[in-house]
């Protein structure tokens, strides 16, 4: 079963952002203005760490919840976009029964398995690019801002699962959290600020890889909101059993269903099955 597939962009990695946008006029103008003002911005190239510290605990328990690893024990996982492994590998060391990372990379799944191999959980702990395993549940960590068809993802999701299974997701921070544009937010909300264009055209001075597009960038970014969040899973085979949003600290005096697309920090939910 495939996992999900990129953009192809083969074809277009030599041409500069300029060619492949065609720029004219004065829409041309306000981009190259805009782009300067990024580059006088950022003097130097994004270090971009997103907006949450782990150090010092884990990173599973701070973005999934106190209740994840009693709700994962003795149970079969699915890490759905397990990247290199290290989420896999606690949950496995902290009880799952067996745990399935699945990416679509294979540089990473081969730093993944050498991760459980230092771990000593080899057996239980595997990695690869699909599986036809059927799992109690797939967890999702930071990843639905990056899909690039997360319409598509949350299908197979639901084909990977038993049917009494659950996907338990967690991701932030959305589109319009202050740095919801993750390396293109070089100051709070200038993702929104400054074109698409723009910010493209900026980080083609530091990267080369041909990205015209936020979805084009490595890892992806598909400007995930949480009303758009909300409207795929009403589209798709799950509907929530809990969402909770979690709001950023400052600003939780002024959390509310009316600012909460821009006060929000993580949003985490399970996910169930339609009946």
């Amino acid at each position: 079963m495939a996992l999900f597939c990129r953009r192809d962009r083969s074809k277009s990695k030599h041409l500069t952002p300029a060619v492949q946008h065609g720029d004219r006029g004065g829409a041309s103008t306000l981009t190259n203005i805009q782009c300067r003002i990024l580059k006088w911005i950022a003097h130097d190239v994004p270090d971009y760490r997103g907006v949450r510290a782990c150090e010092g605990s884990s990173r599973l328990a701070v973005l999934m919840g106190d209740e994840f690893f009693s709700k994962i024990a003795g149970k079969l996982i699915v890490d759905f976009g397990c990247g290199e492994g290290a989420d896999a590998v606690e949950m496995t060391v902290r009880g799952a029964g067996r745990v399935i990372g699945i990416d679509i990379r294979e540089d990473v799944l081969q730093t993944a398995r050498q991760r459980a191999l230092r771990a000593g959980v080899q057996n239980t702990c595997v990695f690869a690019s699909s599986t036809n395993e059927l799992a109690d549940i797939v967890v999702s960590v930071d990843a639905f801002e990056h899909f690039g068809d997360p319409a598509e993802v949350l299908r197979v999701m639901d084909a990977l699962l038993r049917p009494a299974g659950e996907v338990l997701v967690s991701f932030g921070p959305p589109w319009y959290h202050p740095l919801g544009g993750h390396l293109f937010s070089v100051f709070p909300w200038a993702h929104l600020v400054f074109s698409e264009k723009a910010l493209i055209d900026w980080r083609s001075t530091f990267k080369t890889d041909g990205a015209t597009r936020f979805g084009e960038v490595a890892g992806g970014l598909n400007q995930m909101s949480i009303a758009r969040f909300e409207r795929l899973i009403s589209a798709s085979p799950f509907r929530f059993a809990s969402l909770e949003l979690i709001p950023i600290r400052k600003l939780r005096p002024f959390h509310n269903r009316f600012t909460r697309e821009f006060t929000t920090a993580v949003v985490r939910c399970r996910l169930v099955k339609r009946t």
